[in-house]
């Protein structure tokens, strides 16, 4: 039986010849069944399967992004016709305000600036990926978790950017904060694959192997470590520190 991380190399070779192959946690776990086969009619049954993961991953980030549309304008009508409501009753309250007994003018007068402030009132602006990203990151470092997934996922289910990049990385932090290490492991993959040689590369392979030593996946966790010395032969001095603890906790030769 191929260990997890070899899996993942294999495909990343193969992506080589068809194309990147997007991740889901349950799919990959399917495919590295079929792909663990030595015959041919397995191994492109396992190649199917990863072609079905990936363009159900992609389906599932179009509909969330149909979804986040319909939300925004049902906000935005909802906000809209409260602003109506309000403007007829400030016009009907301010007209009652006209007639010539004083203590119905002063009665008015509360009535219309308590809604004046919600005439005045916009709908809540869509915030950017770049929001999205600051909030998520700021979200993380408060150990906020469960927020920070959910703003990286936002910006992942949007239009593709190079911003996705950073949004799959932060959406492999905040699982491995959340101990959720074997989908952590696949998610810092797929940051990798996404920009193999991207600033976020090293770090995400990094990644990998560090969420592998916690799976107590050694050997794929070293597989990992391989593949980052061979290919960032000259890593920034944190990562180059960072590898040699997760060598030493995964006993690498």
């Amino acid at each position: 039986m191929r260990s997890v991380l070899s899996c993942f190399l294999s495909v990343a070779a193969r992506s080589r010849q068809w194309g990147r192959v997007g991740m889901l946690a349950g799919g990959v776990s399917l495919a590295c069944l079929g792909g663990a086969r030595a015959d041919d009619n397995s191994g492109n049954l396992t190649l199917q399967l990863l072609d079905r993961v990936n363009t159900l991953e992609q389906e599932a980030r179009d509909m969330r992004g149909e979804i986040d549309q319909l939300t925004n304008q049902v906000q935005q009508q909802n906000a809209a016709l409260s602003k109506q409501i309000d403007d007829m009753n400030f016009a009907m309250q301010h007209g009652h305000g006209a007639a010539p007994a004083g203590g119905a003018a002063a009665s008015a007068s509360p009535a219309a600036s308590a809604t004046a402030p919600a005439a005045t009132e916009t709908p809540a602006a869509k915030r950017t990926p770049d929001d999205l990203l600051k909030a998520g990151t700021d979200a993380l470092m408060q150990h906020d978790y469960v927020t920070a997934q959910a703003d990286a996922q936002q910006v992942l289910s949007g239009p593709k950017s190079a911003k996705q990049v950073d949004a799959q990385y932060l959406l492999a932090q905040s699982l491995a904060g959340q101990k959720q290490y074997r989908q952590s492991a696949l998610a810092y993959y797929d940051a990798y694959n996404r920009a193999p040689h991207g600033a976020r590369a090293p770090s995400a392979l990094l990644g990998v192997a560090a969420t592998l030593v916690a799976l107590n996946d050694r050997a794929s966790a070293c597989q990992a470590l391989d593949k980052l010395a061979s290919e960032f032969p000259q890593p920034t001095d944190r990562i180059k520190s960072a590898e040699q603890v997760y060598r030493k906790r995964a006993r690498c030769n």
